[in-house]
């Protein structure tokens, strides 16, 4: 409805220019400006090529194809839709699921989104130390990379891609028993990371001596010792899925597959998915190899039995009451990883994250603390670490960004999480972790 206005315009311009013998800018500079605000249009004129030209100009392509891809991913969950897309249901459930109903992560992830911070205001925080010390170790951020299992099936770049990553972020990687790449090829594609193992007791002690010193001859410097799976949990989606380990070529896979061809063109195009650390004679879900091979007789005598094997750090994870972080650390545990497993296990479990505060006041000096479960965002870790954690660990975060994107989505996952580290303690009023104290952080 307004160019029929503006057209008027123009004309009563045009007349009352030739009338007056007034030039073309004359009448821009003096008559025209007056004109539309009396009649309370917009000025508008023919737009140039000149205009556009700017516009137009291609920017310069950095880095590669997928790395530009998942860059458009502002958070964890992008990653995660992006992964939901690009991988078979079952390897998508299997990272994104949990235990029974699945209550645990939905607790550990509720608590974190509730959190109220109390910043500090005025304060100058130009610069940002982030680095910290994590069992004698610099690291230049307070996190490590959680031990997940299978990880060759989120992606086939698997566990190197990983610890590559962490090399390059100067933070820990823990190996994981049930991982689908050796002690040693991860050790050759991450020579300089810290790296740590994570053992789960075979019912075969020999079995399990013979990892750990697979483990200290390829190089790693921390035993994590995983005392919450005396049993597998109820995976329900695991189950609803047929999700096997290798994964069962049927029907439904054949017919999923044709939905994700990359995914199915390097798994069948890769050395075959299989434990890296030990032969299974059988198939099975993950809840049935674990009944078939983990000890349940394990007590609290492993981590002594552990100590005559292993002379370097001991983490006991999976610790989830007061109690047991005074009992394993009396035994010999240098630190507690306060953990449900992602919520994989024991559903209705407690929250990790509520369990820091007791936990170092009862510990001190001891032992580290360490929290993992429900960490999405940045501001979850700097949360943890305002709460009295050395360390907070993180799993699914970065197996959304395998899935998503390879190891440039490892990478853009630990991006995103220093960036939320950084923002969050420049707007809370601190300049280094040792200035957070639980008064930053108001729990529910």
């Amino acid at each position: 409805m307004w160019w029929p206005f503006d057209a008027f315009g123009g004309v009563v311009g045009l007349v009352w220019g030739f009338t007056r013998g007034t030039s073309d800018t004359a009448f821009s500079d003096h008559v025209k400006p007056r004109l539309w605000q009396a009649t309370g249009m917009t000025e508008r004129q023919f737009p140039k090529w000149s205009d556009f030209a700017p516009l137009l100009k291609p920017q310069p392509r950095t880095g590669t194809h997928r790395s530009r891809v998942v860059a458009r991913d502002a958070s964890i969950d992008d990653l995660r839709r992006r992964a939901k897309r690009r991988t078979p249901k079952a390897v998508f459930d299997y990272v994104d699921g949990a235990a029974h109903d699945e209550v645990s992560i939905q607790r550990s992830r509720e608590l974190f989104r509730d959190i109220e911070f109390q910043p500090r205001v005025l304060e100058d925080v130009t610069e940002v130390d982030t680095s910290t010390s994590i069992l004698g170790v610099p690291a230049a951020f307070p996190f490590g990379f959680a031990p997940t299992g299978y990880t060759r099936m989120m992606h086939h770049e698997g566990e190197c891609a990983v610890a590559r990553v962490a090399e390059r972020t100067e933070v820990p990687y823990a190996l994981s028993t049930m991982g689908t790449t050796t002690p040693e090829d991860v050790a050759l594609a991450a020579p300089n990371a810290d790296l740590w193992f994570q053992l789960y007791v075979w019912r075969d002690r020999e079995l399990s001596l013979s990892l750990v010193d697979r483990a200290r001859e390829s190089g790693f410097r921390v035993l994590i010792l995983t005392v919450d799976l005396p049993v597998g949990g109820d995976r329900r989606r695991d189950v609803r899925n047929g999700l096997s380990v290798p994964p069962n070529i049927t029907a439904k896979t054949v017919l999923n597959g044709a939905l994700h061809p990359n995914w199915w063109m390097n798994f069948l195009t890769t050395p075959p998915l299989k434990f890296a650390t030990f032969e299974s004679s059988t198939g099975g879900t993950i809840a049935d190899h674990a009944d078939r091979m983990f000890d349940a007789s394990m007590t609290l005598d492993a981590v002594e039995w552990l100590r005559e094997r292993w002379d370097g750090p001991i983490v006991i994870k999976g610790v989830q009451t007061i109690v047991d972080c005074r009992r394993v650390v009396d035994a010999g545990a240098d630190a507690v990883l306060l953990s449900n497993h992602g919520g994989r296990q024991l559903d209705r479990s407690p929250i990790p994250l509520r369990l820091v505060e007791p936990a170092k006041q009862e510990l001190g000096d001891e032992a580290e603390v360490y929290v993992d479960g429900g960490i999405m965002n940045g501001a979850d870790i700097v949360a943890a670490i305002a709460l009295g954690a050395d360390a907070a660990f993180f799993g699914r975060a970065y197996l959304y960004g395998i899935m998503a994107g390879g190891e440039d989505g490892v990478q853009r996952a630990t991006d995103i999480l220093i960036a939320d580290v950084i923002r969050t303690m420049k707007l809370l009023g601190v300049t280094s972790l040792d200035e957070l104290t639980p008064d930053h952080v108001r729990l529910p």
